[in-house]
């Protein structure tokens, strides 16, 4: 051992004059690979695949809210009068599902435990009561909104992630797809339900069995359990003349009548 320690020496000293022997130049080579390669990386740097999902989530929520700013100082840049219109218009639009939303869960509520109005705690009577003595917009003046909904902002080709969002959940698809697919689907999707209303139209809604109009509602966005036939029957009607005075370009309208059209509209039977 002491030898090959020697000639080693003499070999790095003066180039290849002495050979070492085969274990001196296996374990030379092992020392150069681990030169090569580095130090062995400590395993505390290493992430868990939760760790890394959260990260990349995280990453990707604050380049969307980047981006999205970037989106609105544009707008207010360069569009102002159009930006205060569309700023109003979208949280309004929220809102209005918000409120839908949660009277919707405080109805279903009341049914499943058979609980009356007057049975409700004070913040939910106070909802219902604001949510039924809000104004049902009329079809006209919904019709009057179909230019913001063929171009920029509000076009099918403009539409951003929450907002694809939130309208799959108003007709009850699964949001949680990538943005392309939501848009290919949310399209698709209202595309069927214009060439649906087409048919119905000429059909006549009055040709329709209760259990089809309850589910022809369903499908647009109406949650029809505790609504009388013939209000939805009449709620049929306003879309069918909403949807049928519609190009393809201006479907997103359609697309956003599943919330325009449903909110505030009362006449339960209960």
């Amino acid at each position: 051992m002491a030898l090959s320690r020697v000639c080693w020496a003499r070999a790095a000293l003066w180039g290849s004059a002495v050979t070492p022997g085969p274990h001196v130049t296996r374990k030379l080579q092992l020392v150069r690979c681990g030169l090569a390669w580095g130090a062995p990386r400590s395993s505390k740097l290493h992430l868990s695949p939760k760790a890394d999902v959260k990260s990349l989530i995280s990453y990707v929520v604050a380049k969307t809210k980047v981006i999205n700013g970037k989106y609105h100082r544009f707008l207010g840049r360069h569009f102002p009068r159009f930006y205060v219109m569309y700023t109003i218009f979208m949280k309004g639009l929220q809102m209005l599902w918000a409120d839908a939303k949660k009277a919707r869960r405080i109805k279903t509520n009341m049914w499943k435990h058979n609980i009356e109005f007057h049975q409700l705690p004070y913040r939910e009577m106070e909802h219902l009561r604001q949510i039924q003595h809000g104004t049902h917009p009329a079809v006209h003046d919904i019709l009057a909104l179909r230019e913001c909904f063929s171009n920029h902002p509000l076009g099918m080709k403009q539409l951003r992630a929450l907002q694809m969002k939130a309208l799959s959940r108003a007709m009850l698809l699964t949001p949680y797809l990538p943005s392309f697919l939501l848009r290919h689907r949310l399209k698709t999707h209202t595309i069927v339900i214009h060439q649906l209303d087409r048919a119905l139209a000429k059909l006549g809604i009055g040709q329709l069995t209760p259990q089809e109009v309850k589910s022809a509602c369903y499908l647009r966005g109406l949650n029809s359990t505790h609504i009388a036939e013939e209000r939805c029957r009449a709620w049929l009607g306003e879309w069918l003349q909403i949807s049928c005075s519609l190009k393809e370009a201006e479907l997103s309208l359609l697309l956003h009548n599943v919330v325009l059209l449903s909110v505030n509209y009362t006449g339960t039977g209960r």
